[in-house]
């Protein structure tokens, strides 16, 4: 839990800090570690930001069934405008914990919806396209980070936090590149930037896919295939139709799935280069649940009232956990990193976002 209580950027410097010791000869003077935050101290030092989360997220609630908009982007909006709490005070802890650990609990809840059976229906076609997507991403983030003159190492951390989940994707693909004077900075960019652009996704891509014409199937392909967050594909998702967002939500996931592989095999070619392999990124555990629950609910083993329930926490959780990312979001920091980092990625979005409608389009 306590990773749940830290800033993005706090856990990218953590993670190189972390590092001091790589090359054989202790730290000197370790740092200091802050005892965890348990029982009636973790409470304390959560429930700030969680209850203004919350509240954000009841008053979107109310005004999307008063209004007949989507919820999700009411919680957005509303949290964007609440951006300060989160740049200093008692709100911070309880904003990262419900943009992290209450969105993985929502994610995770989401399987109770979903079947086996629904999953099969969709075709290898996803699969097909979340692999391709994924791996030429990748590439394409090394070609135009040295079309700009950024590093490999950027590309292949941009393009891998833009291919398969954003933020999550920076910190573990940076736990196993070389470190350099600019690796930090990379990564801590990356977060920011990523962040950004998958806001900026989740708003747009529904009127896009819309106003293409997509189906409620090839939509949520199409946003879940695309959109860098997990957070901002729920919200996108469940913006157009409930259908949308249960098959935006395992095409996402898919992508998360890449992660392992992605992070192990860069892992070998850093060990080859350096003769250090990072450590290894930990098991996604709310994708776990979220498979345990669909294995579970494909076997009729779960009753429909508990799936009811499990439904309403889990879009109670979302709601919230998009209020926080909303309070997250500045995009002021994006100012002040120049054009070409920004470039690279947006390039990156362009293409994976060109390539997944393209197979929707054409193979679907």
């Amino acid at each position: 839990m306590a990773r749940d209580l830290e800033t993005d950027a706090q856990a990218a410097r953590e993670l190189f800090h972390s590092f001091d010791a790589m090359e054989g000869l202790p730290s000197l003077v370790p740092p200091p570690k802050a005892p965890p935050a348990t029982g009636l101290a973790f409470v304390r030092k959560v429930y700030p930001g969680l209850l203004v989360a919350a509240t954000i997220a009841l008053a979107s609630t109310w005004l999307s069934q008063h209004y007949t908009a989507p919820v999700m982007l009411f919680a957005l909006l509303f949290g964007m405008a609440f951006h300060f709490l989160h740049e200093e005070g008692a709100c911070i802890a309880g904003i990262e914990f419900s943009s992290k650990a209450v969105l993985r609990l929502g994610v995770a809840l989401l399987g109770a919806k979903i079947t086996a059976a629904q999953i099969l229906g969709l075709g290898v076609m996803p699969i097909a396209t979340v692999v391709v997507a994924v791996c030429t991403t990748l590439g394409v983030g090394v070609l135009a980070a040295r079309a700009l003159g950024q590093s490999r190492s950027f590309g292949i951390l941009s393009g891998g936090s833009v291919g398969i989940c954003g933020a999550s994707a920076a910190l573990a693909i940076a736990s196993v590149l070389p470190r350099n004077a600019e690796s930090e900075r990379d990564t801590i960019l990356t977060v920011v930037l990523v962040t950004a652009l998958s806001t900026l996704a989740m708003i747009t891509y529904p009127l896009i896919a819309t106003g293409v014409g997509l189906d409620h199937v090839r939509a949520g392909i199409f946003l879940g295939g695309t959109i860098h967050d997990v957070a901002q594909v729920v919200g996108a998702g469940y913006t157009i139709s409930p259908q949308t967002g249960d098959i935006a939500t395992y095409v996402k996931l898919l992508r998360v799935t890449m992660l392992l592989p992605v992070v192990f095999t860069l892992a070998l070619f850093t060990a080859r280069g350096v003769g250090q392999a990072g450590p290894r990124p930990p098991v996604p555990l709310f994708l776990l649940g979220f498979a345990a629950l669909v294995a579970i609910n494909s076997f009729g083993l779960l009753a429909k009232p508990v799936v009811d329930m499990a439904s309403d926490v889990s879009r109670w959780c979302l709601v919230t956990a998009i209020a926080a990312l909303g309070m997250k979001t500045s995009f002021k920091a994006l100012i002040e990193v120049g054009w070409r980092p920004v470039a690279v990625m947006v390039v990156e979005t362009a293409w994976i976002g060109a390539l997944v409608m393209t197979a929707v389009l054409v193979f679907h």
